[in-house]
């Protein structure tokens, strides 16, 4: 007997064991998103449609050499965001150059109709969409056509939602224990920084500023940064003070130059990636997976040359870095924790090996091999 026939017999079973038996379509189960949103799928979900492409850190880090098994199509930001990355995953998977790719739903680029098309049962959106997905009726539309939108959250309040947003993907790409055991590794690197900073009395803290995707923007633009969450609160666990989360109580913002100069910081560490695809000034540091450093230092170097930098402290003594910038969206940032622990206070985390963390993280958790490039500091003294 298979188990739809068993199902059945149960059924007929059911007036006389005296309890209800539920028929098979019952057996979906439910998640909560972090939304708050509450949904009901098969799991682990058979064809799943990934809202932003950037989730691929988190879903290969769980699924491995399954990765793409279930996934019919993908946003576009990958290829031009993140696109060091994505070769790394055309190498390892090819047949993904060929994966449908879909606009983004903030900006209406998002084809809910090609979507639809390829019939996946689940969409995975970043919270950040779920305002426009709400007014443009994105959600009932999706629910309409049998598709269920499942929100997810590395970046606005990674602090609150990333454990929840792995244990999300886990259970959409049918892998529970592997999402327990990321979140555990996840956690034990993190506090082989917080613990021994909770153990220096009278910490002292530098001031940091992180500037977001500095020469991305416009020729010579200043002075986006971070509020208290995202790479802001990196720089509070790594034992530094992040300038940002005085002025801003949100995730993003921007201080102007007139500000930076008067707080002075100690340290300055601008986000980059490759942003080739979309930048009209390529004045952006390129660091990421198998990035130049020469390249990225000389690109970091010339950031420094804009108006309002040269005298600052940090520019001065050469206490200036670049993190890549994708560190925002995956939850990987034990890795800029610790690196930036060793930046903030050498001596005391002068025996922690970041990029070897994250090269025992490649071999451990995904289907890719490690490149280095993902930090680069000017020369001490470099003006």
């Amino acid at each position: 007997m298979n188990f739809r026939h068993l199902i059945r017999a149960l059924v007929a079973l059911a007036p006389f064991l005296g309890q209800p038996i539920m028929p098979a379509s019952a057996l979906a189960a439910e998640i909560t998103d972090v939304a708050g949103r509450t949904v009901t799928l098969d799991l682990p979900a058979k064809r799943v449609l990934v809202g932003e492409a950037r989730q691929i850190h988190t879903i290969a880090a769980l699924a491995g050499s399954h990765t793409f098994d279930t996934i019919v199509g993908w946003r576009d930001d990958f290829l031009t965001k993140d696109p060091d990355s994505y070769q790394a995953y055309v190498e390892r998977f090819p047949k993904i150059a060929d994966l449908p790719r879909f606009g983004y739903v903030p900006n209406g680029s998002f084809s809910l109709e090609a979507a639809i098309a390829l019939h996946p049962d689940v969409l995975t959106l970043n919270i950040e969409a779920k305002t426009a997905a709400e007014e443009s009726g994105l959600e009932e539309k999706a629910a309409a056509a049998g598709i269920q939108v499942v929100y997810v959250d590395f970046r606005v309040d990674p602090d609150k939602n990333t454990e929840n947003s792995i244990t999300i993907l886990g259970k959409i790409f049918g892998d529970e224990d592997k999402a327990q055991e990321l979140i555990a590794y996840r956690r034990a690197q993190i506090t082989r920084v917080t613990d021994r900073l909770a153990a220096v009395k009278d910490l002292k803290r530098p001031l940091v500023y992180m500037e977001r995707a500095p020469g991305n923007d416009a020729e010579g633009g200043c002075c986006r940064t971070f509020g208290p969450a995202n790479f802001g609160e990196m720089v509070e666990k790594a034992g530094g003070h992040n300038i940002g989360s005085d002025v801003i109580k949100t995730t993003f913002g921007s201080l102007s130059i007139e500000q930076l100069i008067a707080v002075n910081p100690d340290q300055i560490i601008a986000t980059g990636s490759n942003w080739a695809a979309e930048s009209k000034t390529n004045r952006f540091v390129h660091v990421g997976r198998g990035a130049d450093p020469i390249k990225a230092r000389e690109k970091l170097q010339t950031l420094m040359e804009r108006t309002g930098f040269e005298g600052l402290k940090a520019v001065q003594e050469g206490n200036v870095h670049a993190v890549w910038h994708q560190f925002y969206g995956a939850p990987y940032e034990f890795v800029p924790i610790q690196q930036f622990a060793k930046w903030f206070h050498p001596e005391l985390f002068k025996d922690l090996d970041p990029q070897q963390t994250f090269r025992e993280f490649h071999e451990k958790f995904l289907p890719v091999t490690y490149k280095p490039g993902y930090f680069v500091s000017l020369e001490k003294g470099r003006q």
